[in-house]
């Protein structure tokens, strides 16, 4: 999940949140049950959550496996407290404030909607 994330975060997650298009989620992996991953939530399609990866150069992700079934979604990232806290899913009511703030620092604070 590099640059968004990078091995030894620690995340908050809320297990059975509500995913949506945009979500950075937990999941189990769909060929290896054991193992969590931590992708972001592209789109729904019928077989379930198309999960890609921030780094387009891993291979791990919907693009090898396919869409990854509803009941393989663990939960939704909140936030990352360390290393460098960040939001990864901000909380509704503060969408109308990050919109308005500068680019750089309302990625730092989670709004990754904006191009």
């Amino acid at each position: 999940m590099a640059p968004t994330l990078s091995h030894g975060d620690r995340l908050l997650c809320h297990y059975g949140a509500r995913v949506r298009a945009g979500s950075v989620v937990v999941a189990q992996h769909p060929l290896r049950q054991d193992l969590l991953v931590v992708k972001r939530a592209v789109e729904r399609r019928a077989a379930g959550w198309w999960l890609l990866s921030d780094n387009s150069g891993v291979e791990s992700d919907s693009r090898d496996y396919g869409p990854v079934p509803d009941d393989l979604i663990l939960g939704r990232v909140l936030l990352r407290y360390t290393p460098k806290p960040a939001w990864l899913a901000p909380p509704p009511w503060c969408h109308g404030a990050l919109r308005v703030m500068p680019y750089g620092m309302a990625r730092r604070l989670g709004d990754f909607r904006r191009a």
